[in-house]
């Protein structure tokens, strides 16, 4: 274990000095923005790039977490940029438990802030890509729980015509790969004014701290990965499900070593080459016994901010 920290180490330091630009996006109420920009990997002419949100419940994490430095490391070998950026951490002070409005506002602006400040970092983006050789026509969001959260209601507020993603334009993202999920909102379940671009997603269904399917209560709530692909088939919108049973939120984060294959596929496959896939992978894994997958709204809570 010791030597696998070593490891992981040596190759954060490797890519850290790698990294050619750290660029600042943003300023919020004297709150400084930034984000690191890895170049592709011998790649001539324009390429996708792979915009990134760490996790920690929108409470902790960084962009340059060593944890994430490998999984940028293979996206840049396989023709990619890749875009790390930080956000807004709105609740690093806790939630408000004063009455159960203010918990909802806390936690509805801790989401939106970080979706709000992923457009700007992406508005930055387009900003510069003649500069950095990057296709504006296949710019993917990806992110690790929280930052997944992030990443897929950015989606949802470009496509339900939200106003801070007025200066992106007519620009809509070409893909979204989520590790650990959902979309929050406080009117019931999530309604799409226009069909939402192709999106992966990996979710485990013992996963305590980002609901697999839905945890709501009166219309508020997060809905989870299950119940968006439910959503996307209906609209007959391209998606692929990696679903691992008995898995828990470790699947936050294992998917970007492990699955690096379905992640590169999804990217080549319905985001490159535009193919109209809807896929369903059921994982049961022998090594993860039957669980609890199901958990109450407390017990998310409990599982995030203890």
């Amino acid at each position: 274990m010791k030597r696998l920290f070593t490891l992981i180490a040596t190759i954060a330091v490797a890519l850290s000095a790698a990294a050619q630009t750290t660029v600042f996006y943003a300023d919020r109420e004297g709150e400084k923005l930034y984000f690191d920009h890895y170049p592709a990997v011998g790649v001539e002419g324009s390429r996708p790039c792979v915009i990134f949100a760490f996790g920690g419940a929108f409470a902790r994490g960084t962009k340059a977490d060593a944890g994430y430095l490998p999984y940028f490391k293979a996206l840049t070998e396989a023709g990619y940029d890749v875009v790390s950026i930080d956000y807004r951490k709105h609740l690093a002070k806790g939630i408000n438990t004063s009455g159960l409005k203010g918990a909802i506002i806390t936690m509805k602006n801790a989401v939106e802030y970080a979706a709000e400040d992923m457009l700007a970092a992406t508005k930055v983006v387009l900003d510069n890509a003649a500069k950095w050789n990057i296709d504006t026509s296949k710019i993917v969001v990806c992110g690790s729980s929280a930052g997944a959260i992030t990443a897929l209601q950015a989606e949802y507020m470009i496509c339900n015509g939200d106003k801070r993603a007025e200066a992106l334009g007519e620009f809509n993202y070409a893909g979204v790969v989520s590790f650990a999920g959902a979309i929050f909102s406080v009117s019931g379940k999530p309604k799409w004014d226009r069909e939402p671009c192709p999106v992966l997603l990996f979710h485990g269904n013992a996963d305590s701290n980002v609901p697999y399917n839905k945890a709501s209560a009166m219309g508020v709530g997060f809905f989870g990965s299950k119940f968006l692909c439910k959503q996307f088939e209906k609209m007959d919108t391209p998606y692929w499900f990696y679903s691992a049973h008995y898995r828990d939120h470790s699947m936050a984060g294992d998917p970007m070593y492990v699955n690096l294959e379905e992640i590169k596929a999804f990217i080549d496959r319905v985001v490159v080459k535009g193919e109209k896939l809807q896929i369903v992978q059921q994982v049961v894994d022998a090594k993860h016994p039957k669980t609890k997958t199901r958990f109450s709204v407390k017990e998310y809570l409990g599982s995030n901010y203890k």
